[in-house]
């Protein structure tokens, strides 16, 4: 229901918004909501500041899973980096607040201070191939020619700068295998030379959603500020009771989501072929009374590792609004953007009340260890 205001502006203000809604063609009421809107939020951000217990950098944003869960424990993002357009929309606006664009543009001494620093960093390659050592932190470690080229080596040039007591990182399980272990090793170390305690996991997201979902978390803790006494462990709970596929289903889904009969037959035929073979490609039928696969960005080609079976038709991808739930959003978190890039930010997400559990373990850690000076 809407409710009418009567304002009193002053010349000045008619004016430039007089002004304003004529250059950007839109009615002058329009323009007055906008510029409420923007003022009231800007005034929710600063109140929001002010009672914070904690201030954190959201890297590698993605569409602010990891920020959800860190605001959840009342922190709050001074700074946030992500690089798809697309993305960027999706973060505005859910959070009112656009990312900086190409982290490896930014010098490091511009980022805000801040307690914690989060980011779901991509997987890349690294070459330890000709590496030379340099006294690039007072000592002969090298980092920065190991990392050099990656955008790890983005988080390990801020994590350098800036001092955060405390990170969390976030990838895929396979980082711990890549080029035979050998990526693992470089980011341990070079997190261990940067003066961090260190602490992994791998962490499956069934306990909190209806999706197997395993990813590596990375936890670090200052050793200048903490030292080497630090009490960590990813024990989550496992009271929470584990959601079904057919919880987070719609009931009512437009057909345009059905596979197609020659798309279905496709799907079929490849998955025969290659079970021939002796091999596991193929398709997935969700069990609807348990969990799925996991949730790729690759979902938007053909739906192929989670189909949603129906009665006398053919199965049906699930809806952007069924994955936003599969990754644990909330229902009125935004979807602005086209079913194609949902799927793909969807399927790049986080489970976000998994890193929410982890969040508070990192925050509770936090106000327990006692620093050293």
């Amino acid at each position: 229901m809407a409710r009418q205001v009567h304002v009193r502006l002053n010349d000045r203000v008619y004016e430039n918004l007089t002004e304003y809604a004529a250059k950007a063609n839109k009615p002058i009421n329009d323009c007055l909501l906008e510029a409420l809107s923007l003022f009231f939020d800007e005034k929710t951000r600063e109140m929001k500041r002010e009672t914070a217990k904690f201030r954190f950098v959201d890297l590698f944003a993605g569409i602010g899973g990891m920020r959800i869960a860190f605001e959840s424990h009342d922190g709050f993002c001074v700074f946030s980096s992500e690089w798809d357009r697309y993305c960027q929309r999706t973060y505005f606006e859910n959070f009112g607040v656009m990312p900086f664009g190409d982290i490896t543009k930014i010098d490091e001494r511009d980022i805000p201070d801040h307690e914690i620093l989060v980011a779901g960093f991509p997987c890349q390659p690294f070459s330890i191939a000709g590496v030379s050592k340099k006294n690039s932190l007072g000592q002969a470690t090298g980092f920065l020619d190991k990392t050099q080229g990656t955008l790890f080596f983005d988080v390990a040039r801020i994590i350098k700068e800036k001092r955060p007591k405390a990170f969390l990182l976030e990838n895929v399980k396979n980082l711990k295998s890549h080029d035979k272990g050998k990526t693992w090793q470089i980011i341990t170390e070079t997190l261990d030379e940067l003066g961090y305690e260190v602490f992994s996991a791998v962490l499956n997201g069934q306990i909190y959603s209806p999706q197997h979902r395993e990813r590596v978390f990375i936890v670090g803790f200052d050793r200048r500020r903490f030292g080497l006494d630090i009490n960590f462990n990813f024990t989550l709970s496992t009271q929470e009771k584990t959601s079904r596929v057919k919880d987070i289903l719609d009931t009512c889904v437009e057909e345009r989501y059905t596979l197609t009969d020659h798309l279905w037959k496709y799907l079929q035929d490849y998955a025969a072929k290659h079970q021939a073979k002796g091999n596991g490609f193929g398709y997935g039928l969700a069990d609807l009374d348990g969990v799925t696969r996991t949730l790729s960005a690759r979902y938007y080609k053909d739906g192929s590792e989670i189909l949603i079976p129906q009665n006398g038709k053919n199965p049906r991808r699930l809806t952007p609004r069924e994955c936003a739930r599969l990754q644990g959003y909330a229902e009125d978190f935004k979807i602005p953007v086209s079913d194609t890039q949902a799927y793909k930010q969807f399927g790049n997400s986080v489970v976000v009340p998994l890193v929410t559990a982890v969040a508070g373990k990192l925050v509770s850690a936090l106000e327990q260890i006692p620093e050293i000076n």
